[in-house]
């Protein structure tokens, strides 16, 4: 299963009144775990940049006045994006950018059925919040010395991490065979190679004689028991 999780800035919070995309940052998941492709472009909105955005991501008029128009980067964009879940903390808000650019454009719309909202995720597993991206990364340890701002990248590289928790976490130490039992059948480390483990002491009978009894005679009275079998080859 692939999945794009991904981040966008922008110059505000109303597309439909004119605001624009500045910066979409996406980093793949192949399976839930991250391929190492990412997608990273900034954006000349064709607009100035209001103050209030600029304290939020620090992208200013000058900074975006040399990057492409959203229009030379959607090609890409969709390439990169095709055939994927796309992964967003409050998705409404990235996606409503992403698709207003779109019908700019002319370009079908994002479907909310191909959207998961982290935000949905976090409120149904921590009903009582706090739910922001900052709050999940402090909840499960997440290091974010680095967002001093944000970032589309760097937010959808924390993201991903988030989302892999609030979907179960990994578990990396969970070793069900043992470590020289990892080898394939050419003694080569790869595919585990499960053998029964012997029990140094076997364990007591838990039942007793009465117990005993009325289990052979029940199985007594079927035809052909697989137990009966099982009992015959370890008298043997």
């Amino acid at each position: 299963m692939r999945e794009i999780v991904f981040d966008t800035e922008t110059t505000g919070l109303e597309p439909l009144k004119g605001d624009r995309l500045v910066e979409i940052g996406g980093i793949e998941l192949l399976n839930h775990i991250p391929t190492g492709r990412s997608y990273h472009v900034y954006v000349n909105p064709e607009r100035s940049m209001p103050v209030e955005a600029f304290r939020v991501h620090g992208l200013s008029d000058e900074f975006l006045a040399d990057k492409p128009l959203f229009r030379d980067v959607v090609d890409d964009f969709i390439a990169f994006i095709e055939g994927a879940t796309l992964i967003a903390h409050n998705a409404t808000f990235d996606i409503s950018f992403i698709n207003a650019e779109f019908a700019r454009l002319s370009r079908p719309p994002i479907p909310p059925d191909r959207v998961i909202d982290t935000l949905m995720l976090a409120r149904r597993k921590h009903p009582a919040g706090p739910n922001s991206l900052d709050a999940l990364c402090s909840r499960y340890g997440i290091d974010t010395s680095k967002r001093t701002l944000h970032g589309g990248l760097l937010d959808a590289e924390l993201l991903a991490e988030v989302y892999i928790e609030l979907i179960g976490g990994r578990q990396p130490d969970l070793v069900l065979v043992r470590a020289e039992e990892r080898t394939t059948s050419s003694g080569i480390a790869g595919s585990a190679v499960r053998r029964p483990l012997v029990r140094p002491a076997p364990l007591a009978p838990r039942g007793n004689e009465e117990e005993f009894a009325a289990h052979e005679a029940f199985v007594g009275k079927i035809k052909d028991a697989l137990w009966s079998r099982y009992a015959a080859a370890e008298a043997e």
